[in-house]
């Protein structure tokens, strides 16, 4: 049984890359005072050439970037890091959990949990500092993980999209936090918390708000009024993406029942493949490119590409050389990079380069845990599951290291983020460390 329970070790992340037990509308404050535990603790703040300039510059507005793809374009920084390691900007506390980052016009957005209370942050950019919180009583959903938030807020100009644990659903005002309006995912779908909550981003297509949620669901985005759903299914813990196809826009979202693509306009089921994992596990976003339609999933089921026909999802490949717990793979020219394998073995987790259109292994790398990564600049930035941040090529020639510098500490399964010369990471008990690049000049 303990080894049973080892092996269901969680998926919490994507970001995933995840919530309303005992939480009425009533019992949620528009915003709130941060918490003893939440408070700044910034060193320094970021010193650049042009630094202000520089912060407001590029914009990560939402779960694996304006592409939703994971690669940024930032440029004009070093790969020659001192042997110090990277110069701290800031650092502070925010809470438990696994939220990712989203950063425009200077204000950085994430989630934490305190004390029974979770909490979304609206920070400078450039010092950590406190703009706005605002926080609602949420359980800590700590099923053998450390618990606390999954989802990463999404900005959409000026408003922010957040999604809560238990599924408290919030569109709220980007400069103020005021609340515009809300939804409690468990009653408004009348579907059941997922036994790792819900971590779905906030996917922005036009004027629709999309989630996979136990069903997939099409809010709109300024009002909140639903404009359709889908039948019930086994939640995914993935977010959705979407793809143009035969003249319509279509969605793509990995539930814990399978591959599911639907018609974004009136959520109509097009396509499904069956595609399940013995923990009702599955937990990251498709990558799609033209009709190709990538997942991959942990607990030795691995990955399969799919191409969509008609009303068909046709296998082109499956294997088992790509096996992604929790992170997304990135995909970057005909070559995935991604994590190989499960949080619970992370001794034996493989960073590994596919080539995306035959399923063939270019090269296998250990040493980094069950990490996770971004690219830019063709550069694989990578947060080891220990808090090292690592620099390499993006090439199927082979692992080549560039840079390596101590970031955090404890368990790290975030991604991180590069923007605007900066290196914005967190770890799972709460911290949030920014780092400052070297300047290419």
């Amino acid at each position: 049984m303990e080894f049973i329970q080892t092996l269901r070790l969680p998926l919490v992340y994507c970001l995933v890359h995840v919530l309303i037990v005992g939480c009425s509308p009533a019992d949620m404050p528009q915003q709130a005072e941060l918490a003893p535990a939440a408070t700044s603790n910034t060193k320094a703040t970021v010193q650049r050439s042009s630094e202000s300039k520089n912060l407001a510059r590029l914009a990560w507005p939402n779960w694996m970037g304006p592409r939703h793809d994971g690669i940024s374009e930032e440029t004009g920084w070093a790969t020659d890091w001192p042997d110090s390691g990277l110069t701290e900007g800031w650092s502070r506390e925010i809470g438990i959990g696994f939220s990712s980052i989203a950063i425009d016009h200077n204000r950085l957005f994430t989630m934490g949990h305190v004390e029974g209370v979770e909490f979304v942050y609206c920070l400078n950019a450039e010092t950590g500092e406190t703009i706005w919180s605002h926080s609602y009583p949420c359980e800590l959903v700590d099923n053998l993980h450390d618990g606390g938030p999954g989802a990463t807020p999404t900005i959409d100009g000026e408003l922010v999209f957040t999604l809560g644990r238990e599924g408290q659903l919030f569109c709220l005002r980007a400069k103020s936090g005021e609340i515009v309006w809300k939804k409690e995912l468990q009653t408004d779908l009348d579907v059941p918390m997922p036994e790792w909550g819900f971590t779905s981003s906030a996917y922005i297509l036009g004027e629709q708000l999309i989630l996979e949620a136990g069903r997939v669901v099409s809010y709109d985005k300024l009002t909140g009024t639903k404009n359709w759903q889908t039948a019930k299914h086994s939640a995914g813990y993935g977010s959705a993406t979407s793809f143009e196809h035969n003249g319509k826009t279509l969605l793509a979202t990995l539930d814990c029942d399978g591959l599911r693509i639907t018609d974004s306009a009136r959520g109509e089921e097009i396509a499904f493949y069956e595609w399940e994992s013995p923990f009702l596990t599955n937990s990251t976003t498709p990558i799609v490119r033209d009709d190709l339609i990538y997942v991959s999933t942990g607990y030795q089921i691995g990955c399969g590409l799919f191409q969509l026909a008609g009303n068909q999802l046709k296998p082109i490949y499956t294997n088992r050389e790509m096996r992604n717990h929790f992170n997304n793979s990135i995909l970057l020219d005909d070559y995935l990079y991604g994590f190989d394998g499960n949080s619970n073995l992370g001794r034996v987790v493989q960073l590994t380069c596919m080539n995306f259109k035959t399923g063939d292994v270019a090269w296998k790398h250990r040493g980094l845990g069950c990490g996770s990564l971004m690219i830019a600049d063709g550069k694989l930035l990578i947060l080891s599951e220990d808090g090292m941040l690592v620099l390499a090529e993006a090439t199927p020639e082979g692992f080549e290291e560039l840079a390596r510098s101590p970031f955090l500490e404890g368990r790290c399964w975030t991604v991180p983020l590069l923007l605007n010369g900066n290196i914005f990471g967190r770890n799972a008990s709460g911290k949030l460390v920014c780092a400052t690049l070297p300047d290419a000049r």
